[in-house]
């Protein structure tokens, strides 16, 4: 094959690809588009639905009572340390 013939016979190897590639890219590039489309209208949704129901809730349940927190009395002495006491006591006397 001559150069030129090689040349010729690659470009159109390349406008054959491109005429190919393009039109499948476009379509590639719609179906994100659309599929982004959709997410934000569910996001949106999601959002709507969400703020719907804490401005129910607001409304509509009922307040919370604070805990009431019964705080038990300490003993006046820790029972183990007294018992510890005892009986070095008791051990030191002997």
């Amino acid at each position: 094959m001559e150069p030129r013939v090689r040349i010729v016979w690659t470009l159109f190897k390349v406008m054959i690809a491109l005429a190919i590639l393009i039109p499948l890219g476009m379509l590639a590039l719609g179906l994100v588009f659309g599929l982004v489309r959709i997410a934000m209208r569910l996001a949106v949704l999601g959002l709507v639905g969400y703020g719907v129901y804490r401005v129910a809730r607001f409304f509509l349940a009922p307040k919370p009572k604070p805990p009431t927190v019964v705080a038990k009395e300490l003993p006046s002495a820790d029972p183990y340390y007294a018992a510890a006491m005892r009986e070095l006591d008791a051990e030191l006397r002997h």
